[in-house]
């Protein structure tokens, strides 16, 4: 399957039912196994810190200030449906979140799957 850019979309393995997927269009987006952490928060409420995410476009980094800190971040898109969803960690510039670099927040309202 593809999406609207000719980008093929991934279906992940739901077998066990712990797939997330968009609430708008319902492409697979990632796996409860993949989850660093759900004490995250974003502009809507709740958010999970995830170590991997598919059928995401990435849009263009910007520094911003979060309650944590100053980090480059890139705003991610549903592949689909073009949905904003969260957001990516480029870059972190204190060395306590370093570890969020390269991982991904998934906007818990904009999420259909698991509790």
């Amino acid at each position: 399957m593809e999406c609207g850019t000719g980008t093929p979309i991934v279906e992940l393995d739901d077998a066990h039912g712990n797939v997330y997927r968009c609430k708008h269009c319902r492409t697979h987006l990632a796996l409860t196994e993949d989850i660093i952490s759900k004490d995250f928060y974003c502009k809507n409420g709740k958010a999970y810190l995830f170590d991997k995410v598919v059928n995401v476009t990435v849009g263009e980094n910007e520094d911003r200030m979060l309650i944590t800190g100053k980090f480059t971040i890139s705003d991610i898109f549903c592949a689909r449906c073009g949905v904003i969803l969260g957001w990516k960690y480029d870059t972190a510039f204190e060395s306590t979140q370093k570890f969020k670099e390269g991982k991904f927040i998934l906007d818990r309202d904009q999420l259909l799957g698991p509790e």
